[in-house]
């Protein structure tokens, strides 16, 4: 699959996110659901269950297959941030193709390192450590440990990405609203921000039509992230709740952002 063009992996993947719809009660729900929380009927957002599909069926070439063509969109915020000496923090939502901005990044300007939940199973999780960890590509656990790797990375001046809309492991996170509804949002974003004095910048990478490759968009953080963690968390999740709207046809509506982690109560 790796050896497809991207356009084929495409139309595999719009009809693998149809037949996921249709055959997946509780993922059409929650789609639905989920996307009415935003304010959007499905007749606004249909276009994302084929996304859904396109998102998996792109991996193999994306973790095994040659380069795919990127256009930037705000590389210039990356610069400056740079010609200062400072690290970046990237904030990338389950939007378009997430995987494809690290790999933009690494292709461009240098080594960044990944934030990931890593895998249950011994072997996918040794298939996606093999596949992701490619030329200035690093990935760091959601674990003290990866923690402390991201902050060493930052403090050298180097750049991190993660998923903020991703729900956290318990002690990691706190309750703040998400397009309306509280939402177990993750804390570590403020935390690095203020540990290190690193840039924080706002990325997704689009998925062109007819599989033309990828733009990869950035957006700077206007104003000072708040002291408080669940203050800066709110704000963390409006961020990530305007870049949705950029383009909510390529969001992964089907996510299950407001489920509850063990030991966690629902406010």
């Amino acid at each position: 699959m790796a050896l497809l063009p991207l356009w084929v992996l495409h139309t595999i993947g719009s009809g693998l996110g149809w037949l996921a719809f249709c055959l997946s009660p509780t993922y059409r729900r929650r789609f639905v659901a989920n996307a009415a929380q935003a304010g959007y009927g499905f007749a606004n957002v249909h276009a994302a269950v084929a996304a859904g599909g396109r998102l998996i069926a792109e991996v193999p070439r994306l973790w095994f297959g040659a380069p795919v063509r990127m256009e930037w969109d705000g590389a210039e915020l990356i610069e400056a941030a740079r010609a200062a000496g400072r690290g970046i923090v990237f904030l990338t939502p389950h939007l378009g193709c997430f995987e494809v901005t690290a790999q933009g990044y690494a292709a461009r300007f240098g080594t960044i390192t990944v934030l990931y939940r890593p895998a249950r199973k011994p072997w996918l999780r040794e298939l996606v450590d093999t596949a992701r960890a490619r030329t200035r590509l690093e990935t760091a656990p959601t674990t003290l440990a990866g923690v402390r790797q991201m902050l060493r990375t930052l403090r050298a001046g180097g750049a991190v990405g993660l998923l903020p809309d991703q729900v956290p492991p318990q002690g990691l996170g706190t309750w703040a609203p998400f397009f309306g509804r509280e939402a177990f949002t993750m804390t570590l974003p403020a935390r690095l921000v203020q540990q290190t004095g690193a840039a924080l910048l706002l990325a997704w990478g689009e998925r062109l039509p007819f599989g033309r490759g990828y733009r990869i968009h950035l957006r700077s953080w206007e104003g000072e992230l708040p002291a408080d963690p669940q203050a800066a968390a709110a704000q963390v999740n409006l961020r990530m709740e305007r870049l949705v709207r950029e383009c909510p046809q390529q969001y992964l509506w089907g996510y299950a952002r407001y489920k509850t982690p063990r030991a966690e109560r629902a406010p």
